[in-house]
């Protein structure tokens, strides 16, 4: 089988699974084996399913250890929440650091997370893009598209899913970007959330409704996930990439609370380290996400469209006062989602 069709087979799959819970588990482990799970955001199921068997193949030569990893997946913050309440996760791979700081203030991961492994903590990352039908009937080329009348948009729950965020706080600082003020952004975002038909817990589960309920006419989701429609489905659907977007860094942590338990320090970071392998990273540029390695980048740069990025930190000041002002229960998106 080639690695596009086993991507189909297991987005597929992926799409007529549920958005959350266990995806991907590998094979049974026997009682002496040792065993991590990885609890991660909603689109990432594909990438961890191909890089963990390199992984256990990888630390077995190196240490003689059997190590089997399990994965999780949902909206990256509903994620968060899982392990929180006690979802027994020795890493978690998200896709935005207000979750692994979620965390951290409970106590589960330190404090300095970030400076733990390379690029603060994170081996990639992606960007937002639009998906559209084919011949892009509605003519979305840009942020301010999303708010034209009559245009429906499928974006996941920016309460649950970190590319939900990633797409509201993209829009808003489209507009600050290019000269506007918070008026004119907190309007463009109003506009394209009345927009809306249905909010997915997760990424996912919105690529579900746009693809296979053929609801909305364009998805904003990760660069990954259009690339893996496409692959899936062809012709049907196009990419669009707007004039800007936002720069959507894949972080990870240990567990640490978890791993002291029950004695996975060295697995989990192992885990986490080898992310950042040129084996892990060829995998990672492979599924569309953004590597970090430039050898892995230059091998596959025809899969990235070159695009101007912002980072939350440039635009909002970082993710504590992103969510604090934006995302908080009573904060900007609530009070703009229940005006709609």
């Amino acid at each position: 089988m080639t690695t596009h069709q086993a991507t189909r087979r297991l987005f597929t799959t992926a799409l007529l699974a549920t958005s959350a819970g266990l995806f991907g588990l590998s094979m049974p482990a026997h009682a002496a084996d040792t065993v991590l799970l990885n609890a991660s955001y909603d689109v990432a199921r594909e990438l961890f399913k191909d890089i963990n068997p390199l992984f256990v193949a990888d630390w077995k030569k190196s240490t003689g250890e059997t190590v089997n990893v399990n994965q999780s997946h949902g909206g990256s913050s509903k994620q968060a929440r899982s392990v929180a309440d006690g979802m027994e996760a020795a890493v978690v791979t998200m896709n935005q650091a207000n979750d692994i700081d979620m965390l951290a203030e409970r106590g589960l991961v330190v404090q300095d997370w970030a400076k733990k492994f390379p690029h603060n903590a994170a081996p990639f990352y992606s960007t937002m893009v639009f998906l559209v039908r084919k011949g892009n009937p509605q003519q979305i080329k840009d942020w301010g598209d999303l708010a034209k009348p009559g245009v429906k948009v499928i974006i996941p729950n920016p309460k649950t899913a970190g590319n939900g965020r990633y797409t509201y706080l993209a829009a808003w600082g489209s507009v600050l970007k290019k000269g506007g003020n918070e008026a004119q952004a907190r309007e463009l975002v109003t506009k394209i959330f009345k927009n809306v038909p249905v909010l997915d817990a997760g990424g996912r589960g919105a690529t579900t409704t746009f693809t296979q309920r053929s609801i909305g006419d364009v998805l904003v989701t990760f660069e990954n996930e259009v690339n893996l429609v496409r692959a899936e489905f062809g012709d049907n659907f196009e990419v669009v990439y707007p004039s800007l977007s936002i720069l959507a860094e894949s972080p990870v942590a240990v567990v640490d609370k978890v791993v002291d338990r029950r004695n996975l320090r060295k697995q989990a970071t192992g885990y986490l380290n080898f992310l950042y392998t040129e084996q892990a990273q060829d995998v990672i540029a492979k599924h569309y996400f953004r590597p970090r390695s430039e050898a892995a980048f230059k091998k596959y740069k025809a899969n990235f469209h070159q695009i101007s990025l912002f980072t939350v930190d440039d635009v909002f000041g970082g993710w504590k006062a992103a969510q604090k002002k934006h995302f908080d229960d009573g904060a900007e998106f609530d009070r703009i989602y229940q005006s709609k």
